[in-house]
């Protein structure tokens, strides 16, 4: 199973997630995994995730390790509660989430002087599709924008359960005060340190006029619900079709970010990292015309598409300047400079004129 999250080499961990694993000896007692259940490191992020693998029984699970601070339990088990009813009707296939001895589907042990956190999901087997060629690409967004229309019309219908609680992806936690994954500014200086002063000053009127279209676009209910925020291709595992069946099996995971936004910022997630290409408007065209088979659009809603994408792309370079271990991109200095380029298109209305 893979974890789908942007970056994160297995072969670093560093600060609190260097303590985190000093928690899996705890956490994998917490479990019947056999009796001699092999850990190994597949990914560092957000999270730590280890495939478990218990040889005498045959049997294999993907561990996740949480990031002290990032979510407590009761927004872990609200993300999971709505991965369980996806699955339970049918809407997306999610790996299942495997119960502790208590029959809690979330773990919580004590490491040093902080609380950690656990979810333990049956292991799912594929792969994540590749970018492949442009056509293929195409496809591949296609296939992007019908599954998050699935999965919107299902979050906006369903009956949250009591108590749920996830945070929301607003302006205050993007690029506001209250930024999640620290601020862009601080993304660019450490990305470009001698230039920074000057990208800065090229991207503050754009961050400014992203500010302003989304408060005009507004949060209404039809606009702003339960979304993934991480909706890439990576976060898609396509295997082999299951006996009887002529279609694969594609599961969608990672859904540690998901929470309350504007519907469309899932569009932009998808295009992360890939803003630049040439083939954006045809990626943009081919995830709303799949996802347009599920919900409605309007014209502001067409219109917002380059707001949210340059929300996100700027998002993305905070994010880089958090996570200086990632390899999400080879280059996190010309990762910026092209930042000011889409900026300057979207300023102009020229990053996505046909939206």
């Amino acid at each position: 199973m893979g974890t789908g999250e942007p970056g994160g080499g297995a072969g670093v961990v560093t600060g609190g997630l260097l303590e985190l694993a000093g928690a899996l000896a705890d956490v994998l007692a917490v479990y019947d995994l056999g009796p001699a259940p092999s850990p190994t490191l597949v990914n560092v992020s957000e999270n730590m995730t280890y495939r478990i693998d218990d040889a005498a029984g045959g049997r294999r699970w993907a561990l996740r390790l949480h990031r002290p601070g990032y979510h407590d339990a009761a927004e872990i088990a609200a993300e999971l509660a709505w991965v369980a009813a996806l699955r339970a009707e049918e809407v997306v296939a999610t790996p299942p989430v495997v119960a502790n001895r208590f029959g809690s589907v979330v773990t919580t042990v004590r490491s040093g002087d902080a609380l950690r956190h656990a979810v333990l999901f049956e292991w799912v087997d594929g792969d994540s599709p590749e970018l492949g060629d442009t056509a293929g690409l195409i496809s591949s967004f296609g296939l992007l924008g019908d599954i998050a229309g699935r999965m919107h019309d299902h979050a906006a219908r369903w009956s949250r359960p009591t108590g749920f609680r996830r945070f929301a992806w607003s302006w205050h936690a993007t690029l506001g005060p209250g930024a999640r994954w620290g601020n862009w500014r601080a993304g660019v200086a450490a990305a470009l340190p001698g230039e920074a002063g000057r990208l800065i000053a090229m991207l503050e009127p754009a961050a400014a006029e992203v500010e302003r279209g989304l408060a005009a676009y507004g949060r209404g209910p039809g606009r702003f619900g339960l979304i993934h925020a991480d909706m890439r291709l990576a976060n898609l595992l396509v295997a082999h079709p299951a006996a009887g069946r002529s279609d694969p099996v594609i599961n969608v995971i990672d859904f540690d970010d998901c929470g309350f936004g504007w519907y469309l910022y899932d569009l932009a997630a998808a295009l992360s990292f890939i803003e630049h290409s040439p083939a954006l408007p045809a990626l943009a065209a081919a995830w709303l015309e799949a996802y347009r088979a599920h919900r409605p659009l309007g014209p502001e809603d067409l219109a917002v598409v380059p707001t949210l994408v340059l929300l996100r792309r700027l998002l993305l370079v905070a994010w880089l300047g958090t996570h200086p271990h990632s390899d999400a991109v080879p280059d996190a200095a010309a990762y910026a400079r092209d930042t000011a380029e889409l900026a300057h298109r979207y300023l102009t209305g020229t990053l996505l004129p046909d939206t």
